[in-house]
């Protein structure tokens, strides 16, 4: 028996578990110390009232015979595809009902897609760069190419002719880095894509964030994308469906490689692999695209706004560099006085009792940099940025 050694690649400890681990190692030392985490990405604001409702409702049709629900259709219940159909025709973009995918969320279809595609791919992903893009290729022993994303081009890498890449990993607005890509810089990526007959896996989870009208919210909106690009997008951070899970990938029809339809073949692997969505959940996401359910959710939105503009106006005060926090939740900020990310960490936890989560957890080039969440409370958003100034500025 064999097992599969790519996994001894991977780094022992998932970053956002080592800075858990850290935390609860603090706290247990210091019980007499409140401790405000401003590290991972859960949202605190809970589910929009339409939401609950709709979720109710369908737990009671799960109680009646003339109204249960067994297995449901492979790729979603019909009322959510054509909801989020008729969300994607508000953006400008126009989907096929078989073009939708409903799935348990971004993270696992951001790992799951690569089942269609052959183990030779060359794959580039951005560095710094949420982790499960890099470890789910390792996993199948594919080679990476890392684009260099820096404070001099505002963490937004753009394609290099010299790089001849597969499968292009886009996350816009970005986890870690909170940058969000122009609609003319898509459109770059897309002809790069196009031009190399490369795809372009693109995570949309942060999409519902976007105000700058410069920016897209889907990479559809941009021409020809059609062609070389599958879009994951997930609820967790549009409507809080963190603990939910529900989100969608969309495989258009138009994307061909070697002959073969990319829709079709992930069709296939998903009606082989995956059992679908519940219908409670498939009901609950349904009711985020009611005009009720969209106004509520960008209410709660509004808030984690606030915190991030909160965070930024304490950079701000302190002269330090960032990036995020107006088209994303994420700021990015350069750890001051020289430090390194983990340094940062220790100081920052051990001197404010704030935590956030070490830039260098991300990749290379996020060594000496540092991501701050505004997914919290905001009374203590606020009581985080008066510690970490005041200790900034002693």
């Amino acid at each position: 028996m064999n097992i599969n050694r790519n996994f001894l690649q991977l780094k022992d400890g998932y970053l956002f578990a080592t800075v858990a681990q850290k935390t609860k190692a603090y706290a247990a030392a210091h019980p007499e110390k409140k401790v405000i985490r401003l590290s991972i990405g859960d949202v605190t604001r809970p589910l929009a009232p339409a939401v609950i409702r709709a979720m109710h409702a369908a737990a009671d049709d799960m109680a009646r015979k003339e109204t249960f629900k067994g297995y449901g259709p492979d790729f979603g219940y019909a009322f959510l595809v054509d909801a989020i159909r008729a969300y994607y025709r508000e953006k400008g973009v126009c989907l096929d009902y078989d073009e939708v995918f409903v799935s348990d969320g971004a993270k696992s279809d951001c790992g799951n897609i690569l089942d269609i595609f052959g183990e030779d791919n060359l794959v580039l992903v951005p560095d710094p760069v949420y982790p499960v893009y890099v470890d789910t290729n390792l996993m199948a022993g594919r080679r990476i190419v890392y684009l260099n994303a820096n404070e001099q081009n505002g963490f937004l890498p753009m394609p290099d002719p010299a790089v001849k890449a597969d499968i292009v990993y886009l996350c816009s607005p970005n986890n870690p880095t909170g940058a969000a890509y122009t609609r003319e810089q898509l459109s770059a990526w897309v002809s790069y894509a196009r031009e190399r007959g490369a795809v372009i896996l693109y995570d949309a989870a942060y999409e519902f964030f976007v105000t700058d009208p410069a920016c897209c919210r889907s990479i559809f909106e941009v021409e020809g994308a059609e062609e070389c690009a599958i879009e994951l997008c997930s609820l967790s951070k549009t409507a809080g469906f963190t603990g939910v899970r529900c989100g969608y990938t969309v495989v258009p029809k138009a994307l061909v490689r070697g002959g073969v339809s990319l829709n079709k073949l992930w069709a296939r692997r998903q009606s082989t692999k995956f059992n679908g969505v519940s219908y409670v959940t498939q009901c609950a996401a349904a009711a985020v695209f009611s005009e009720e359910g969209m106004r509520e959710c960008r209410e709660n939105i509004a808030y984690y706004r606030k915190n991030a503009a909160c965070i930024a106006a304490c950079l701000d005060s302190l002269g330090i560099w960032y990036t995020g926090g107006k088209n994303s939740p994420y700021l990015w900020m350069k750890c001051p006085q020289g430090m390194t990310s983990w340094e940062f960490f220790d100081r920052l936890l051990e001197e404010a009792n704030v935590v956030g989560t070490p830039g260098s957890g991300f990749g290379r080039n996020g060594e000496g940099y540092f991501r701050l969440t505004a997914f919290g409370d905001a009374a203590e958003t606020e009581e985080a940025c008066r510690r970490m100034a005041a200790w900034l500025r002693k």
